[in-house]
Order: structure tokens, then sequence, then C-alpha cells
């Protein structure tokens, strides 16, 4: 497997200055590298080299490169004339070669001042880290709250960010430790299209800063236009069961020619389609749902104006990553029309959350943090009512984990609650009643009016059976004795 080392050249990140030879007042020269600020070592076999040049005035007759920390003057050079610039050759960029650069230029009046600092770092020492931005890559023109997320998840106290083009030095954050991962975060300002390009991060540690991780994959900021936002959904549902299949619907406006697809926290647009004809929709296919494919999604297509805005967020959530916890209803099941219940959720398995859910429609649900019990049980209660009689409704709850909050544990067993008075079922969001419900409550009376007449002719006639059974025997006995 072949390995890329990039050189990044950063120009006026030092701080403070190391003068080996007594400067004078001459104007100081100007220090550049070339082919550019990043420069691709390439493979192991093919290198390309590095220069960096020196341009002081006409004067000069003798140009010296120092690197900071080395004890003499790291090259020198005579330009080929009076006036030229003069270029100092790197054949193979190294590990070995990085630090600061300052370059001097020597005349009839002496030595000229420092140049200002030239930076050399090589990435390839460590992984790349990954880059993603909040809320999504596709930016609308004066957004605020966009932010540029840059993680690994081995140990990294400093990360960069720069942009492709872009002439300014690369941005620098220390690390932070959040959900298992070091991460920066480099928040924006209010977003204009200048924002707009291809960023990359990468990663060091501060006792070598020069000696940086690969680049991560790059991420493109698209800053949208003012088109209405497409419309996002997802078939069978939101929540899907480990290893089955789900779609993912996109329907913009009928000039749409392309659409992304994006998930929060991926480095690139997740998937792209093209409507078969004009004011199709698209649908973005996933065989079988994994704990990767949970997440926050948003789509956005593109017209002949540009891009629109992105859609509302589709949270999509996988169950069946853990065992199931236990649902019950305290005091009872059984509740008095007009009173509350409690649905207790409880597992060992130390969830961070629980999801109590209405059963056929997830859009109803609630959340709540766990409480720790005695013994290691983990806890969260729902209080329900007021409850009214209603429709039929059968309550689920599901345990989670702070760090992967759509990675649900497989369902409770099912719990019903019962209005006493009226065989029918509650919820906490449905307190309306139903036209149909008396109707309904009526037909269950009637049904168990029917099935205590049944029991109690049971009863009679197991009665009379054992009336008979007795006086056969004693008639027998009787007989027997005669």
């Amino acid at each position: 497997m072949t390995s890329t080392l990039v050189a990044v050249l950063c120009l006026g990140l030092s701080v403070g200055l190391r003068t080996p030879v007594q400067g004078g007042t001459l104007l100081k020269p100007t220090l550049w590298a070339q082919p550019g600020q990043v420069i691709s070592w390439g493979s192991r076999v093919t290198f390309w080299p590095l220069t960096i040049s020196c341009q002081g005035t006409p004067e000069a007759e003798e140009y010296r490169l120092d690197k900071e920390g080395s004890p003499a003057p790291w090259k020198r050079e005579k330009p080929l004339k009076p006036g030229d610039k003069v270029m100092f050759s790197i054949p193979h960029m190294t590990e070995l070669i990085v630090g600061i650069f300052r370059c001097y230029s020597l005349s009839p009046d002496g030595w000229s001042e420092p140049s200002d600092a030239l930076e050399l770092g090589v990435t390839g020492s460590y992984s790349k880290p990954s880059l993603s931005a909040l809320p999504s890559p596709v930016l609308t023109s004066g957004q605020k709250n966009v932010t540029l997320l840059c993680q690994s998840r081995s140990w990294r106290d400093t990360f960069l960010l720069s942009k492709e083009g872009a002439p300014n030095a690369p941005l620098i954050l220390r690390s932070k430790h959040r959900a298992q991962q070091y991460q920066a975060q480099f928040s924006m300002s209010a977003v204009t299209s200048v924002h707009g390009g291809t960023y990359r991060c990468s990663s060091s540690h501060s006792p070598f800063p020069y000696l940086l991780s690969l680049s991560s994959e790059p991420l493109e900021l698209l800053v949208s236009g003012t088109f209405p936002k497409p419309t996002l959904s997802a078939e069978p549902g939101p929540v899907i069961p480990w290893g089955r299949p789900l779609t993912i619907s996109c329907q913009g406006t009928p000039e749409a020619e392309e659409y992304h697809l994006d998930k929060e926290g991926s480095p690139a647009p997740w998937k792209r389609e093209k409507p078969l004809k004009a004011g199709d929709k698209v649908m973005f296919s996933i065989p079988h749902m994994t704990e990767r494919d949970a997440g926050r999604y948003r789509c956005y297509y593109l017209s002949p104006d540009g891009w629109s805005e992105p859609s509302d967020p589709l949270e999509l959530v996988v169950t069946g990553s853990y065992s199931k916890p236990s649902l019950s209803a305290l005091p009872s099941p059984v509740v008095t029309s007009g009173g509350n219940v409690t649905l207790q959720c409880g597992s060992g398995q130390g969830f961070d959350r629980f999801i109590l859910t209405k059963e056929g429609d997830h859009r109803l649900s609630w959340t709540l943090e766990s409480q720790s019990q005695p013994r290691g049980q983990f806890q969260a209660l729902f209080l329900v009512g007021p409850v009214t009689p209603t429709h039929r409704w059968t309550f689920r709850c599901y345990g989670c984990y702070r760090y992967s909050p759509q990675v649900w544990s497989h369902p409770s067993d099912p719990l019903e609650l019962v209005v006493s008075g009226a065989a029918d079922t509650i919820s906490p969001s449905q307190n309306n009643s139903d036209p149909k419900s008396g109707s309904q409550a009526q037909d269950y009376t009637l049904e168990n009016s029917i099935r205590l007449g049944v029991a109690g002719l049971v009863l009679v006639v197991l009665g009379v059976l054992l009336f008979w059974s007795r006086n056969s025997q004693k008639q027998i006995q009787d007989a027997a004795r005669m």
C-alpha cells in the first residue's frame, strides 16, 4: 500500500523571532514555497521536490536560509545575476525537514532584516480525522450557528482547519474530549457566499506541532439560494428494526435536476440521485437497517438557479441493538376514568434514557432520562393522565445510550391500559373523545354479558352432572347390600 505525505506550508503562524546574524536596517526579503502551501510527497518511489524561494533587493549578493533550532545557516545561495531570486531545493520532503524558516540577504551595506517566518509541516504522521458540518453542509445566506466539526478517536490535542485556495493560514484549535472522541468545533459567523468551498482538517500533538496527520476527506460547503426546501420522508417509518429495509424519499420542485441526501456527521453527501423525469421524487434505498444508518438526515436539490434550502431533518432510529426493558403500570393497568397512572420502564443494562411510544405511531413518543435504582437497576417513570375512554392504545418502551440516541433496544412487551367501566384503552397524548367510543363500549359490554351467561350455564350443567353421578353411585352401593 502506498502512503501519501503532504507538506503544509503555513505563513505567519510563528511567535518569536530568531536572528542568527546581526540584522541591519535594509528591507527584509520575501520568502515563499513552490508549488504551493500543500505539497504531496507522493508514493514511496516517486517524490515531488519542494522549492523555497527568497527574493531581496537588486543589491543582494548572497542569501541565507535559516531553520529555527539549527546551529548554523541551513543553506546558502548566490543569485546568478544581481536582482535574481534564489531557490533552495528540498528533493524529498520528510518528517526531518519541519519547522520555522527565515531567509536573509547580504548587500554591500550588510545583512538585511529576516524575512517573515515560513513554517513547514509534514502530514501523514497519524491517521486522518473526520470533518463534518453541523447542522448540514448546505448553508443559507445569513445562516448562523454553523459548526465544522473535526474529530478523531485517537488522542490529538490540536486540530487545524484549512480551505482550498484560501491565502490565509489554517485555523487552529485545541481539542476537547467528548462522546468518546477528541474533537474541535470551528464556528462560523453569519454565512455569506465566501464561506462556500472545500475544507479539510488535520490534527497534531502540541510537542510536535509540525508533524500532522493525514488530511481528512474533503468537505464541500454549498451556500444555497432562497428556493423552496424539499420534503423528506421514510417508508415504512422512521423507526426500523435491525436488518429491515427502508426507503427514504425526497421531493422538490419540478425544476430539480439532482438530489443530495446528507447524514449529519458524514463528511460528504451520503447519496446522490437524479429524477427519472422532471418533477419526480427520488428514492434512496437502505436494504438492511443497521446502527451505521441511524442518524439525522436532510436532503436538498439542484435546479438551474442553484441549490435549494435543506429539507426539515428526518431522524432515523434502529431498534434491536440491546435486550428489551420491562414496562409496567403503577398501581395497575386498569385505570379509573379521569385518574392518573404511571408507566414504569426499567432495565439492568444501565441505559441513559428510556423512550415510551404508542404502538403503530412512533410520532407519538416521550423520552426521559433514566434514574439509578438499588441492585443495579435503571428506570424512568412516565406519568399518564388524566385518562378518559377513547380508542384502544398499546404502549412499548425502549432503552438507549446518550452517545447514540438513535440506536434503541428491542421493544418491551406491549402494555395495554384499560379504562374501568369501558373495556377501552388510553394514551398520554389522546384525551379527546371519539364519536364511535360509546357504541364500541356498548358492544364490549354486550360481549362480556354473553361470556358471563355462558360461564354460568356451564357451571349449572357441571352441578347437574355431579349430582347425577353421586346418586348413581349411592344406588349401586344399596343394591350391593341387598
